[in-house]
């Protein structure tokens, strides 16, 4: 029997090997993970969109605060960069603490949360909950519920946490839906796949046809994602952290390539999946620098741009 390696076997083998490259190692350990920001933007017009309004939307994923990766003046860099890009709406998508691998010195989370509190949008900012902000919470691990620290402290700074839940919102007297899950593998290291994102039960608690925004921390939901929803945004890959020619060698996404990182569309229904913007198993990233994702959403086709 063949056992596959690990996520961090993985990574450690690439890391040690683009590490005998010289410069190129320090790259992918110092520089990269920890000094590069790049702004990710794409502009579409999703079927279903034709009724909701203009908008401009900020996507910050897998942030994994920490030390030595992503200090708290790291953090408030990120937060900086997102404001000046003025969006409508700032969207956060998972995964706020590091894991104990990446983590020299842990940052508290109420820190944390009270530097992103300075994000700024017309509309608000808004959070679901990812696999570490679970598995980083003992209590709740132990008991197999929430709330978890992470949607704790992040309320408590006025960023609304959503698990399985939508808010309606509204542009320009256009309205449209923002969903929210819950996460999809809150307790893997308790050996379940049970997942706590009710997809059917979040749509459920749409009362109007107004367009919807999906918010979810894992992409692997997206086959399950209906055409009511306009657009499904997802972080958790961070697109492989070591991609090359457009190829990540490993992929944390049961579906292998298929949504590991980027703009996906399948019949006729969009994903977009961020390349995050912490680290997670080994602190390296190679050709998948951390990116803030800016979102336009119009009402008429425009087709889709990204650019770095």
């Amino acid at each position: 029997m063949v056992i596959p390696p690990s996520r961090r076997q993985v990574l450690a083998g690439l890391g040690a090997g683009v590490l005998t490259m010289g410069s190129t190692g320090g790259y992918a350990f110092v520089v990269e993970p920890r000094f590069r920001l790049v702004t990710t933007a794409y502009a579409l017009a999703p079927p279903g969109w034709n009724s909701g309004p203009s908008l401009r939307i900020v996507v910050l994923a897998d942030i994994h605060v920490c030390e030595p990766w992503m200090p708290l003046d790291r953090v408030a860099e990120i937060v900086d960069a997102a404001n000046a890009l003025a969006p409508d709406l700032i969207l956060m998508l998972g995964d706020y603490p590091a894991g104990p691998s990446v983590t020299g010195r842990r940052v508290p989370l109420p820190e944390f949360a009270r530097v992103v509190a300075s994000l700024r949008a017309p509309l608000g900012a808004y959070a679901v909950l990812g696999n570490h902000d679970w598995w980083d919470d003992a209590d709740a691990m132990r008991e197999r519920k929430g709330p978890v620290e992470a949607r704790r402290v992040l309320e408590r700074q006025g960023i609304p946490v959503l698990e399985n839940d939508v808010l309606r919102l509204s542009k320009d007297g256009r309205p449209f839906w923002l969903a929210g899950l819950a996460d999809q593998i809150p307790f893997l290291r308790l050996h379940s796949r049970r997942s706590l994102a009710d997809l059917p039960g979040t749509l459920a608690r749409i009362t109007d046809d107004a367009p919807v925004i999906l918010m979810a921390h894992e992409p692997d939901i997206f086959p399950s994602v209906p055409a009511r929803v306009s657009l499904t945004l997802a972080g958790h890959t961070h697109g492989g952290q070591v991609r090359l020619l457009g190829y990540s060698p490993f992929s944390n996404s049961d579906f292998g390539q298929r949504f590991i990182y980027g703009h996906v569309v399948e019949g006729g229904r969009h994903l977009i999946v961020s390349g995050g913007l912490g680290v997670s198993g080994v602190g390296v990233r190679f050709g998948v620098p951390p990116e803030i994702l800016l979102v336009e959403l119009a009402r008429e086709e425009r087709g889709d741009r990204a650019s770095k």
